[in-house]
Formats: structure tokens, C-alpha cells, sequence
């Protein structure tokens, strides 16, 4: 390929709402162009690397046994409806109606189009098991989409979904999938973990993310140094303490605490260590018998130690939270508790209320809590003595750094990663909502078995990019990179000698099965260098007449320093063994 018959279009400077790394460089070297809010049009540069993932994809599907097909965008909402997630799912899901007034989705994920399919196909347990994948756009209507590639409205996502005869298999399926997922990163030459994670509005009984490493990744991932453990924050068990709980040594006392509404206020007020306090946190579930008997919201009362986090995911699957929860308002709070927030507590509610308490909060003593009035905190507070002990102990903050690992080898460290790989098993989730079931050899109807999988194509650009760049530009892992090799033939317009010897190193690497591409536009050294160097691509020749007379040429990986001087006729072979390393 040369550049002149190629689309070469770099910028200095990078829009000014580009707000992370990948999404600055992307546009500055020409792969993305915006057209709408989380909407891009993928420009030839970009547009190779996509094509190198989805080629790897395909070859780690295929060898795995999965079977390409491809699924439409737009899908009918009836099936949607018919799985309970045309409401379920939210506003992301994005519903339109035809000329008809007929209900549609554009679609994020495509569980009940492939339900469909196989409750039509695959009638009999001859037929299992099956896997059927394909690489299709997704839209879901992001409520901020920022972030470029990493957080858009329209991206191209492979999902994949297997069916088998019973759980046994399903969980051989999806060990399968996780053991191609592991190849398919590996491939791509990404640092990567892969964790534990919350199944979210996908659903099912057990899920992996694979998370590409980048300090600038959205997600937390929580792992032991000493062991295999690894879990995204939403799942990280935070384990009880096993030391017991100290008795009281101190008399409960409502202290004048003004103006201080935080822990780490009252903390520092009292000068005590901020895992002396507890946080209060007021929610509130709404129920109703009918539409027109609406009854008064359930409020909930969950406590953690004022240096810890609530865990929303966790708290969702305490008992009575489980359907769903909000935070409650100030004017709730206020007539439960007769305070404003800020100075809440367990001790002498208005009314009753659900009481959650953290495993770390029920093994404290002598702690500190707000007193439900303005300006005052309870020290001194004390299990069994202040407080009935608490009926109802749940894991409900996020695990931190330092806390004993889950399976009891080390304590745990935290990094950030960036998901774009997801594994469920879903078991009969969708199976049993929409009578997908086969008959087996006595002739009796069984539910499928299913398991889905999802990789981020697009996100994948993105991510890459976040983990592999420096201060002059991206630097692409050589299995996705737009090309492998780029000549760069300096005065290219002006000298015979240095044309004809880049024409004959291009057409030989060429000939060799190498993706490269001669950067014959004539640009100046430092300009042309600086476009290669955004851009990323893992190798570069430089041709020059001066070298060319001493019989050399110049060779620079994206990760050198510096670059380093190769006898002209050895050029091929050294990349070859480059490109091989």
C-alpha cells in the first residue's frame, strides 16, 4: 500500500472535547471522525484495525466451534416484550415504531432474536450442543456518551450464544468461550485480567469481564497478588472480620459536633481515626397494591464504616432491595428520622425502619454515629447496649486495598481496567421466559441451556489505545496495528536512487506477506515522522541518500528509543525476524 493511494489525515491539535487519551488520538491521527453525539464514522486508518480485531475474533470463534451468522439491527419489540425487557432494560434501549405505528428496538444485544431462532431450529437433543456468533453495530442510547470509542451510542460489538441440554454442558460451553476469550486477548498483544462480575440486565448465574489494564479505566478491578482471585469492585466480597468484636469501654455520650456533617468532619472534630465512624444511608422502596392504592415507601436504613463506600450492586441483592431501590428524599428523611442528612443514625428514629448493617459496622464498638439532631453525633455506641444487635449483616461496601483476599491467600490490591469482554452463563434466563425448550431421548420438552458472550470490537480500539501510547502518539500491539511496517524515504520526490530503492523495499515486503505501507507523499523528515509516530505503527524504515550511499538504511521500532542502522540488502529478512519476534 502507498500513501498516496491511501487516506493519510493527522491533525496538531486535538478537539477540545476530546477528554481521554484514546479519543485525542484517534482523531488527531485521522481514525475516527465525529458526526453526532457518541456516534463516528470509522476513517481508513481506523477502520484497518477493526478489521485486524474482527479477523482474530473470527479465527478464536471459529476455532472454538462457534457458527457465524448475523442477526439484524432492528429487531421487533414483541420478542423484547415477550423476555420482560422492553421495560426492564431502560432507557438505553432504544424503541421506535414503523409507518405502522408497530413497535421496534434498535438493538443493544440480540439474547431473544437467537432465543427465537433456536426454539424454532433446534427442537431435538441431536441438534446440541450450538453456538452461533456474529459481528453486528449495537446502539444503546447513552445518557452522557463520552469518551469516544469508549463509552459511545453506535459500536460494533461480536456477541456470541450457546445452547446446550443441561447445566453440566453449559458450563463445558462457556469454559470453552472464557478459554477463547483468554486467546483472543493474547493475540492482541493486550494486557488484560479477567474477573468475577455482577451479571447485570444480562442475567444468568455466573459472568466474567476481561478488562484491558489502563489507569485511566473506568472500571476497579479488586485481586490478590498471592492467588488467582480476581473480581470487578461490583462483586469483590468484602469478607467479615475475624477477630470478634471488642466489648464497650466507653458510655454512650451525644456530643455537640457543629457544622460537622461528613465522617471525615466529625473525624477530625473529635480526632478520631475516620474507621472509628459510620456512615448512614437512607433508601427507600416503593410498593403498591394497585395503581390507585399507592402505599407508603419502606425506608431502609444501611450503615458502613465511615471510610468505606456502599456497594449499590451488593445492596440490591439484600432481601426487600432486590426489586429495585432509590435513595430517599429529603423530606422522607426528615420525617423518619426528624433531622436533616448529616447527622442520621441508628439511635431514636421517628419511625420504623429496615435496619442493613456492613459486616465491618457489626463487629465495631465504641463507634460514633449521627444522633438525629442537627449538630450532634452518639459516641461512644455500642452493640447490644445502645443498639439491638442487628438482624440483618450483608456485605454491602465495595472491598478496598489492604482487605483479606476471599480465598484467604494475601490481602487485596485494586488497579483500573476497561471491560471489553463479557462471559454469562444464563442457564434458562431467557430459555424459560420465551418456552425455548428441545425434546430428549424419551421425547419430553427441556428447557435450552444458554450462555452468552460479548466482545467490544470497537471499545477494543479504544482500549488498546489507553494502554499503549506515549507523550508523541499511539502505539499499536503489531497484531492490530493499521499496518506493521511503514517505509519513510526521505526527498522521495527529488531522488531517483531513494525512490527506486523504497518502490523495491515496499514491492518485496509486499510480496512477503507483510502489511506495509510507503509513505511516497514527500513530506518533510520531521513532519512525516510525527504523522508515523501518531499513528503508532510498530516499525518504520527510513530511506535516505546519504544511507543508502554507506549501504544502510535506518530501522525504528514505536518502542525505541533510538533507531539503528541495517545494511540495506538485510532489510527484509530483519524484519521478517522482527515481525516473527
Amino acid at each position: 500500500m502507498r500513501a498516496s493511494q491511501f487516506f493519510v489525515s493527522t491533525l496538531k491539535e486535538a478537539p477540545a472535547d476530546a477528554e481521554v487519551v484514546s479519543h485525542q488520538l484517534m482523531l488527531r491521527a485521522g481514525f475516527i471522525k465525529r458526526l453526532s453525539a457518541g456516534i463516528y464514522t470509522y476513517m481508513p486508518m481506523g477502520l484497518r484495525v477493526i478489521r485486524k480485531i474482527e479477523k482474530i475474533v473470527r479465527e478464536e470463534m471459529n476455532r472454538a466451534g462457534a457458527v457465524e451468522l448475523l442477526m439484524p439491527v432492528v429487531q421487533p419489540a414483541e420478542l423484547w416484550q415477550e423476555s420482560g425487557r422492553f421495560q426492564k432494560y431502560g432507557p438505553e434501549l432504544m424503541r421506535v415504531k414503523d409507518r405502522h405505528e408497530r413497535d421496534f428496538v434498535i438493538q443493544p444485544t440480540s439474547e431473544e432474536v437467537i432465543t427465537d431462532i433456536a426454539r424454532q431450529e433446534l427442537r431435538s437433543y441431536r441438534a446440541l450442543p450450538k453456538n452461533f456468533y456474529h459481528i453486528q453495530t449495537k446502539f444503546r442510547d447513552e445518557r452522557r456518551p463520552r469518551f469516544g470509542l469508549m463509552r459511545g451510542r453506535e459500536f460494533t460489538m461480536k456477541d456470541a450464544y450457546s445452547f446446550d441440554r443441561d447445566l453440566d454442558a453449559a458450563r463445558t460451553s462457556y469454559d470453552q468461550m472464557y478459554a477463547a476469550y483468554v486467546r483472543i486477548f493474547e493475540r492482541m498483544g493486550l494486557v488484560f485480567r479477567a474477573v468475577a462480575a455482577d451479571n447485570g440486565t444480562i442475567g444468568g448465574i455466573r459472568s466474567h469481564e476481561f478488562q484491558v489494564i489502563a489507569d485511566t479505566g473506568e472500571d476497579a478491578i479488586v485481586y490478590s497478588p498471592d492467588s488467582d482471585y480476581a473480581a470487578n469492585i461490583e462483586l469483590a466480597e468484602a469478607v467479615a472480620p475475624k477477630a470478634p468484636r471488642c466489648s464497650a469501654t466507653k458510655a454512650l455520650e451525644k456530643t455537640p459536633t457543629p457544622g460537622k456533617s461528613t465522617c471525615e468532619d466529625v473525624a477530625a472534630f473529635l480526632g478520631l481515626p475516620l474507621a472509628q465512624t459510620v456512615k448512614s444511608l437512607v433508601l427507600a422502596t416503593d410498593s403498591a397494591d394497585d395503581a390507585s392504592t399507592p402505599r407508603e415507601p419502606t425506608i431502609w436504613l444501611l450503615l458502613v464504616r465511615g471510610d468505606h463506600s456502599l456497594n449499590e450492586i451488593k445492596a440490591g441483592k439484600v432481601p426487600g432491595l432486590e426489586r429495585g431501590f432509590r435513595f430517599a428524599t429529603a423530606a422522607e428523611i426528615e420525617s423518619t428520622f426528624g433531622c436533616k442528612p448529616g447527622y442520621l443514625g441508628p439511635i431514636g428514629a421517628r419511625r420504623p425502619l429496615r435496619l442493613v448493617v456492613d459486616r465491618a459496622v457489626a463487629a465495631m464498638s465504641d463507634f460514633v454515629s449521627g444522633a438525629n439532631a442537627e449538630g450532634y453525633h452518639y459516641t461512644g455506641v455500642n452493640w447490644g447496649r445502645d443498639l439491638a444487635e442487628p438482624e440483618v449483616v450483608a456485605d454491602i461496601r465495595n472491598a478496598v486495598a489492604g482487605d483479606p483476599s476471599p480465598d484467604g491467600k494475601g490481602v487485596l490490591a485494586i488497579q483500573r481496567g476497561i471491560e471489553v469482554g463479557h462471559v454469562f452463563l444464563l442457564g434458562s434466563y431467557y430459555s424459560q421466559s420465551m418456552n425455548a425448550t428441545f425434546l430428549d431421548e424419551k421425547g419430553q420438552p427441556q428447557l435450552l441451556q444458554m450462555g452468552c458472550y460479548g466482545i467490544g470490537i470497537t471499545r477494543i480500539v479504544g482500549a488498546a489505545v489507553e494502554q499503549n501510547h506515549d507523550a508523541r502518539g499511539m502505539i499499536w500491539p503489531e497484531a492490530i496495528a493499521p499496518f506493521a511496517v511503514v517505509v519513510c524515504p526521505i526527498g522521495y520526490d527529488r531522488s531517483p536512487a531513494v525512490r527506486e530503492a523504497a518502490d523495491a523495499l515496499h514491492d518485496a515486503l509486499d510480496a512477503a506477506g507483510v502489511d506495509v505501507l510507503l509513505d511516497d507523499r514527500g513530506e518533510r523528515p520531521g513532519a512525516m515522522f510525527a504523522d508515523w509516530e501518531l499513528i503508532g505503527v510498530p516499525h518504520r524504515v527510513v530511506l535516505s541518500d546519504r544511507g543508502l550511499k554507506a549501504g544502510e538504511v535506518e530501522y525504528q521500532g514505536r518502542r525505541d528509543a533510538a533507531a539503528t542502522n541495517v545494511p540495506a540488502t538485510d532489510v527484509p529478512a530483519f524484519l521478517k525476524g522482527k515481525l516473527a519476534a
